[in-house]
């Protein structure tokens, strides 16, 4: 299993992937372990999961540095998302307490009635390159806390990454078989699915995958938690700061070189603001810098892996074949490593990848409406439905035009992000659960009811 360096296509590890026997020691280890992590105080876990937090936040650099070598995060980017870690993790350590509380509930005279929250086995998740501690820890942070004990299969391309995350479960004193890493590929995923001490399964990926893996835990029973692709509407309304929304959407379409299923990745814009709006983000975007993911200035790296900027400008092309305009951009840069510029298309066919597949890079089609419904149509024309962006200067206006978007969040002013205190996930080929708040980490535990005479 090798880790190679998309700033230089160099391979900079290489990890042998686990044997048959060693992912049965862990699942025996995961097994043994939950007997006696679920009886634990919840405080007692609690606070462990705040040592988790200090963890990361004392090996900061350490961890943001291996991001960054292995899928090409730039470095500022890279730091700010371990802090996120840091952050989900004591939001889970102040909160899981009061998430839990039995609940009551109405009852005949005499007797009480309850629900109890309780955790439920192993967990396993497997997880995507793109935020390789992030989407790793939003999942952990809750699940163990709850009292679950975590399997992690991660993407086969940050095998540094994964183990990183298994350490600081280790260096904050978390128990053997609480959370492990199962270095294996995606082809072993059903093997350990079909061990019934696995309770669920939670995967942030693609479509393709998602459906293999509900397939799987569907036939074992197994809950699932799916996050899979997006193609996020950014819609720019007539009334919107054009210079704000512009500013913002390029960051939301360029952050970690475009490669996130909630970046903006359809511009959706009125057409009495259009021509203003394309000029300002075409100036954004030609003001980024694509280069070395290891110095503080630059703003996009390389694309994670040379066969997904292949697949990308495959779809650009593809697009531009079939009637769109290339306004920035458009070509790999030559250069070592898997570098793609900023991109800009106008006149996006129905049916061209640009419209209704995802664009997993730095790929921003923009689309003109004639009017505030025009825009919500062009907005719900896909088959994803993860986030959505809305730019106006009428917040009551903002939030009758979200109450009309088929997506599992809606930001007005503001571009699509994940929180630890709100609740995230999609709707229709983005998949379904939730993650985060106190929805996710109700998503993996058994809600007893309790009734006593």
């Amino acid at each position: 299993m090798n880790a190679t360096n998309p700033a230089t296509g160099e391979v900079v590890a290489t990890y042998d992937e686990h044997t048959d026997e060693e992912v049965a020691d862990a699942l025996d280890a995961a097994a043994s372990e939950f007997a006696s992590w679920a009886e634990r105080p919840i405080r007692e876990r609690a606070e462990l999961m705040a040592d988790a937090a200090d963890v990361l936040r004392d090996n900061n650099r350490r961890y943001a540095e291996i991001m960054t070598e292995e899928m090409g995060k730039p470095i500022s980017q890279a730091l700010g998302e371990v802090e996120k870690c840091a952050w989900v993790c004591d939001h889970y350590a102040t909160h899981a307490s009061s998430y839990l509380t039995s609940d009551g509930h109405p009852s005949p005279p005499g007797t009480t009635v309850r629900t109890e929250y309780e955790p439920i086995g192993p967990v396993l998740a497997v997880m995507p390159w793109n935020f390789p501690l992030w989407q790793v820890f939003r999942f952990a942070a809750p699940n163990l806390t709850a009292g679950n004990v975590g399997l992690l299969k991660h993407a086969s391309n940050v095998p540094g990454c994964a183990l990183a995350i298994e350490e600081v479960f280790e260096e904050a004193g978390f128990p053997d078989g609480a959370f492990q890493t199962l270095l294996v590929g995606s082809e072993r995923v059903d093997d350990v699915l079909d061990d019934d001490r696995v309770r669920a399964a939670t995967l942030t990926g693609s479509g393709p995958a998602g459906r293999s893996v509900a397939a799987k835990a569907g036939e074992n029973l197994q809950k699932t938690v799916l996050e899979l692709g997006g193609s996020d509407p950014f819609i720019v309304l007539d009334d919107a700061d054009v210079e704000d929304a512009a500013e913002t959407g390029a960051w939301a379409r360029s952050m970690n070189g475009g490669q996130s299923c909630i970046a903006a990745k359809r511009f959706v814009v009125h057409d009495a603001v259009y021509d203003e709006f394309l000029e300002a983000l075409l100036a954004e975007l030609r003001d980024l810098t694509v280069g070395d993911p290891l110095r503080e200035e630059t703003d996009i790296g390389p694309q994670a892996q040379r066969h997904l900027m292949e697949e990308l400008h495959g779809q650009v092309e593809a697009s531009v074949d079939a009637g769109a305009t290339i306004e920035l951009g458009g070509e790999p840069l030559e250069r070592d490593g898997s570098f793609y510029p900023p991109t800009v298309l106008t006149d996006v066919p129905d049916g061209c990848p640009a419209d209704d597949e995802e664009l997993f890079g730095p790929v921003a089609a923009v689309f003109r409406a004639e009017d505030e419904a025009e825009a919500v149509r062009i907005a719900n024309d896909t088959r994803f439905g993860l986030g959505a962006s809305i730019w106006t200067e009428d917040r009551d206006r903002g939030a009758a035009v979200a109450s009309q978007i088929d997506a599992g969040c809606v930001y007005i002013n503001q571009f699509v992000k994940s929180d630890p205190r709100v609740p995230f996930g999609g709707v229709k080929d983005s998949g379904y659960g939730r993650e985060l708040s106190e929805a996710g980490i109700k998503e993996f535990v058994n809600e007893k009811t309790v009734w006593v005479e």
